[in-house]
């Protein structure tokens, strides 16, 4: 069975002082409820792994550089992550994808970087509304999975996180049924590409103007085995009601 795993992207926000949330949160975590993962800023990584320290919250990175080291200035590779502490690295999201021009090709060579580091990857893939609009959806991520995966994943290393572009931070939800269409289209690709005894384990994800009033019923979704929040992550009374509704889907 796949984890069930609530993952935080603050995004570019926060300072060493909103770290004082993850001890709030902790002592607000369910009983043997879902895998909490945390991704601050790459500046706050280490701090974040110290405030973490002693409870079960796993810390990630936003993103990493393809290569191990060299004259990339203000980049971070996937090994100084892992000499964070960090445990996970966000790849592929839209916003990287949109506001950095990274190609399919890029977000695989970043992957496999991860992966060499010992850090487990959640890749993004989701359409714009053109593309939504225009029925173009399961095309747009079949390119972006064929394209963006290396060989490889493993439910230990791979985390997919469905984001369609036109619902991060809008407050625009998909329809359930738009869900499930995407989240079977995955496992059954992954299963093509994978072998049903791999994909069936490998947690997917939805990410998308997800927020406490409507967690529940996302989580409903065949094939959601948890959720990549934002804004919502950054507070205690926002992000601990959707893990809660996680532990009890």
């Amino acid at each position: 069975m796949p984890r069930k795993i609530a993952a935080g992207n603050w995004k570019m926000n926060g300072t060493a002082a909103s770290l004082a949330m993850l001890r709030d949160l902790a002592a607000n975590l369910p009983d043997a409820g879902p895998d909490v993962l945390i991704c601050p800023p790459a500046p706050l990584l280490f701090r974040a792994v110290d405030a973490a320290a002693g409870t079960s919250i796993l810390i990630g990175a936003q993103d990493c550089h393809a290569a191990a080291s060299g004259a990339y200035t203000g980049d971070i590779s996937a090994a100084q992550i892992a000499d964070t502490g960090a445990t996970y690295v966000i790849l592929g999201h839209s916003e990287r994808r949109e506001g950095h021009n990274e190609r399919n090709r890029d977000v695989r060579a970043k992957i496999e970087a991860a992966w060499a580091a010992g850090l487990a990857a959640i890749l993004c893939l989701g359409e714009s509304l053109e593309d939504r609009e225009a029925d173009n959806t399961l095309d747009i991520i079949a390119g972006q999975l064929a394209g963006s995966l290396p060989n490889g994943a493993t439910p230990e290393n791979t985390v997919i996180a469905y984001e369609p572009i036109w619902a991060i931070g809008t407050g625009k939800v998909p329809t359930l049924a738009q869900i499930v269409d995407v989240h079977d289209f995955l496992r059954a690709e992954l299963t093509d590409r994978l072998g049903a005894t791999t994909a069936d384990d490998i947690s997917l994800l939805y990410g998308g103007s997800v927020k406490p009033d409507n967690a529940a019923l996302i989580f409903e979704a065949r094939n959601v085995d948890g959720a990549l929040v934002g804004g919502a992550s950054l507070k205690v009374a926002d992000f601990a009601p959707i893990i809660h509704a996680l532990a009890q889907s």
